[in-house]
This record gives structure tokens, sequence and C-alpha cells, in this order.
């Protein structure tokens, strides 16, 4: 009895524990392990293998539920002057925000020169498509066979097109077609909150799963993996701020807002979204710092917050272009600049299925990896260093949900400054 009340009790601790708490502590430990054991270590790697099955595992479900949900989710009838000024805006800073987290990869070089062990698969096409080809392959002449295959892109399409043909049943005046709407609708939205939930018992898995990959890295590569992991996450923080700066500032600029008055009014949301590492848990935080303090009409940002919240994620965008850079780099690999647009194309587009949720820029990091051709299979070189990246990933979360989280504000502030919904005297 005395053994199940310890189970119990270690159990009650384990979950009790913050997930960020718990991956951080399985990453040292992974990272002892695999230092004192050496070769023996690689006991546990099937614990680590057993994630990364999981992760892949539910990829596709994730993306293609959450897409649809998220491009259904914007009703036609609001898509007037407010939606498509703030869809451009979105559309435009995740751009550039993948384009800037993929400069500063190209500069600083995270990974090179640590060319990571593999038992085989992982590698880039050796004739990548040009931009052209890619651009044409995005539209599936199969959606079902690009589902199966996991071909993203395809995926990402067919899924945008299939939320925005819902959302027009849903607004139809035919009472027929707006049931039927409706109802395709619930079901996505019920495949991906359980796909949502099945996300949150893996990430409860992760710490066991990233203890057992860390510890297999470093018995294979030594200490030698601890600077290039630093200088990824120095690069992904420095790619951060300098959308922050530069991106941010110039947009609140461009209408005539201090960009030293907006952060000093917005951050509490971004001190809550930096803790918590949600965009959606932060939603109210974010509502009432944009209606107290930043003067933003609620007709403007009961639409937009949200909106964002879904479809809005800089952070995520950069960090993923970064990563991409980082385990190419550690395949001894170099991405064309065919694939590097890939990557910005990708994350783009993918930045609309990146739920707000703790953990989840991991695991479409997993679907960019595989536009340009990087599978993350167990034993490969690709593997050991999404690993590395699963180590420091709660880390990476806190900054890019606070981006995320700012960059849904500024947008909400520029929109509401050009429709003449800021209340000016909250600013003097």
């Amino acid at each position: 009895m005395s053994g199940s009340n310890g189970s119990k009790g270690l159990l009650g601790f384990y979950f009790g524990t913050s997930l960020v708490a718990r991956i951080l502590v399985a990453t040292a430990l992974g990272a002892a392990v695999g230092l004192a054991l050496g070769p023996q270590a690689a006991a546990v790697k099937p614990l680590g293998d057993l994630l990364l099955r999981l992760l892949r595992m539910i990829v596709v479900p994730v993306v293609f539920f959450s897409l649809v949900v998220g491009a259904s989710s914007v009703s036609p009838s609001r898509l007037g002057s407010v939606g498509i000024k703030l869809i451009a805006y979105y559309t435009i800073t995740t751009a550039l925000a993948v384009t800037v987290g993929l400069l500063f990869a190209n500069l600083l070089k995270p990974g090179l020169g640590l060319v990571l062990e593999g038992t085989g698969g992982a590698t880039l096409s050796a004739t990548p498509p040009s931009l052209v080809e890619t651009l044409l392959n995005v539209v599936p002449t199969n959606p079902v066979e690009a589902l199966a295959g996991g071909n993203m892109l395809q995926i990402i399409f067919f899924a945008l097109l299939l939320g925005i043909g819902i959302s027009t049943l849903s607004e139809s005046q035919d009472p027929r077609l707006s049931s039927a709407g409706q109802a395709v609708f619930k079901v996505c939205e019920g495949g991906a909150e359980a796909m949502y939930k099945i996300t949150k018992w893996i990430m409860e898995y992760a710490p066991i799963g990233v203890f057992a990959l860390i510890a297999t890295v470093f018995s294979q590569q030594g200490s030698k993996v601890a600077g290039p992991l630093a200088m990824a996450l120095g690069t992904v923080y420095l790619a951060f701020g300098a959308h922050m700066v530069v991106i941010y500032g110039a947009a609140l600029k461009a209408f005539g807002l201090s960009p030293l008055g907006f952060f000093r009014r917005a951050r509490e949301a971004m001190i809550t979204a930096f803790v918590t590492r949600s965009s959606s848990a932060t939603l109210p935080v974010t509502m009432e710092v944009s209606e107290e303090m930043l003067g933003v009409s609620k007709g403007i940002f009961s639409f937009t917050l949200p909106l964002g919240a879904t479809i809005n994620m800089d952070g995520t965008a950069i960090y993923q272009g970064v990563c991409v850079m980082f385990v190419a780099n550690c395949m001894g690999q170099a991405l064309s600049l065919s694939q590097q647009l890939t990557v910005i194309l990708t994350a783009t587009l993918a930045s609309i299925g990146t739920a707000g949720v703790p953990g989840a820029g991991a695991i479409m990091l997993l679907m960019v990896l595989n536009s340009v051709g990087i599978s993350v299979s167990e034993g490969t070189a690709a593997a050991a260093a999404y690993a590395m990246i699963l180590g420091i990933d709660s880390i990476m979360d806190m900054g890019r949900t606070l981006l995320n989280v700012t960059g849904d504000m500024v947008g909400t502030v520029v929109v509401a400054k050009g429709e003449g919904e800021l209340d000016g005297s909250k600013w003097d």
C-alpha cells in the first residue's frame, strides 16, 4: 500500500510541476546522463523515438483541422475594410518575420560545424524544385493523396480553400446550405479540439522523451553540442528583438503612434504571454489592455484579437526559419535560395494553423522541415538536431508567444487608427 502511495505521490509531483520546469530539468539530466554513461546511454533511445513518432503522428491532422477551422472562422460578411487591412497586415508581417529569422540564421549560422551523426535517412534534395514548380505544386491534384503522403503545402492549400468554402456556406441565406456549412464546421472544430487534447497528452510525455533524446545526442556528440545550441537560442531571441523593434516600430510610426508609448502600455499583456506561453490564454488580458490602455474600440478588438490569436504567429514564423537552418547546418547541408523561399511560403501559410497553445510551434516545425525535404525519422541526424531544439523549445516558446501577442496588438492598434476607432486621449 505504501508503494502505491509513493507511486501516486511521484506521479502527482510530476504532473503538478510546470511543463517548462520538467522539460528544462529533463534536458539537463539528459545531457548529464549522456556525458556520464557515453554509449551506454543508448539504452534510453527508444523512449525518445517514441516521442518523435507521437509528434509525427499528429502533424497532418493538427495542420488540416486547425487550418480549416482558422479559415472558416473568418466570416465573409466581416471581411470588409477592417478584415482586408488586418489580414494584409498579418500576412505581410508574418512573411517578414520568417525572412528576419532566415536573415539572422544566415548571418550567425547556428549549428554550422556541428555535423551530427545519424544512422541514415534525412538528406536534402540534391536538385531542389524551382520557385515556379514549388508554387504549381501547392495545388494538389488529389487532396486525399496529399493528406496520406504528408505533402504539407498541398494540405495547407486545400485546407484553406475548404475553410473558406465552409465559411461561405455558413453565411448563405439558404437555410439548407447554412446548416450544412455549420455542420461541417462543427466536425472540423471537434477534430481540431480533439487534436489539441492529444497534443497536450503528448506534451505531458515530452519531458521523458526529451530526456532520452538529449541523452542520446550527448552520448554520441559529447559537450560540443552545448555551444551550437546556445547559438540557436541566441539567434532566435535576437531575431525576435529585431522584428519587434524594426518591423513593429515602423508600423506604429507609419500611423503616427509612439513605439515606446505602445510597449509601455502593452507590457501587461506581453508579460502574460511570456509567462503563459499561450496566445489563447492571454486573450482576455490582451483585450483588456487594448481597450483600457491602448484605446481601441470594442468593435475593432473583438474581431481583430481573436483572429490574430488564430492566424498571426510572427514569433513562431521566426522560430521556424531559424530552426530549419539550424537543423540543416547540423546535417552538414545548406538550404538553397529556392528552399529558403519555400520555408517563407510554408511558414507564412502554416501560421494560420498554428494553435495558440504551448508547444504548438515545435509540431509546426516538423511540417516546415518536411517542405524542404528534411524528414525527422528515428536515428537520423535530423532527428538528433530536432531533439536539441525540443530541449530548449520551452524557452523559445516564451519569446515567440510574446512576439505573437505583441503583433496582434500592433495590428489591432494600426487598423483602429486607420478606421478612426482609436481613442487618442489614451496616448497622451
